[in-house]
């Protein structure tokens, strides 16, 4: 058995650990070390767990990139309080053909996030 666990490096730790706390409900569930300041940070949101590793120099390159896709209760009021928690509205909301309400965000380091609520697919 496999399970992915999507893991976002990032220089600005405590900025993304607020933006997705406040945002998505994010409960911190692990801590390496357990004192002092954190190399990783792992945050549960619904049954996922979400993984924030302090990596100060990100390379001359451009930064990793990640996709996350998360689903909440109502895109529309999420997307209302993306942009004062430090992220970026990419496009959206737009319903889509195979059922979803469908948002393009951004987080404050720039990473790419799709919010998605499921609702009655066009037939």
């Amino acid at each position: 058995m496999s399970t992915i666990q999507p893991v976002i490096l990032t220089a600005r730790q405590d900025v993304l650990l607020g933006f997705y706390t406040q945002l998505f409900g994010a409960e911190e569930v692990s801590r390496v070390p357990e004192e002092g300041p954190a190399f990783y940070l792992g945050l549960r949101i619904g049954d996922t767990e979400l993984g924030l590793v302090d990596k100060k120099d990100l390379g001359s390159g451009g930064a990793p990139r990640i996709l996350l896709s998360i689903g909440v209760d109502d895109v529309d009021e999420t997307l209302g309080r993306v942009t004062a928690l430090g992220g970026t509205v990419r496009s959206g909301p737009n319903d889509m053909p195979w059922g979803q309400r469908v948002a393009h965000i951004s987080d404050p380091d720039g990473n790419p996030v799709n919010l998605t609520q499921p609702v009655a697919a066009a037939g």
